[in-house]
């Protein structure tokens, strides 16, 4: 039997996901961490290969994505507060980086912040 790979999130280096992996593995769900060896012998290229991926088995992946969305971290604005989606109003945004050019993608730190809503998949520039 075949088994397949539902990814639940990347992250940017290997220490960020580990809080999940841990919680997904208390709860009995195998976790897999594909380009996590990758990008442990070279952390420049994580944005290059879209960093570590967060996997799971398919027939886990409703459940372990009720787990990841409970503990997972959103975004907050410069006083703490969560950011608010404009489109859906949902508290659910992200830190998003688009790297749409091979400057971005040279020179990530040069692209803007912006935020992408978790729930409707909106994308806005903070205020």
């Amino acid at each position: 039997m075949v088994q397949e790979f539902h990814t639940l999130g990347s992250f940017e280096f290997p220490a960020d996901v580990q809080i999940i992996k841990g919680r997904l593995e208390a709860e009995g769900i195998p976790v897999f961490l594909k380009d996590e060896n990758t990008i442990n012998s070279d952390p420049l290229i994580s944005g290059a290969i879209g960093g570590v991926k967060l996997q799971v088995y398919s027939t886990d992946k409703e459940r372990a994505k009720a787990i990841y969305d409970a503990i997972r971290n959103y975004a907050t604005d410069n006083e703490g507060n969560p950011v608010v989606c404009p489109n859906c109003k949902a508290t659910k945004s992200e830190t998003y980086y688009s790297r749409n050019s091979i400057f971005y993608k040279l020179f990530p730190f040069f692209e803007p912040k912006k935020y992408k809503c978790a729930q409707c998949n909106f994308i806005t520039k903070p205020l």
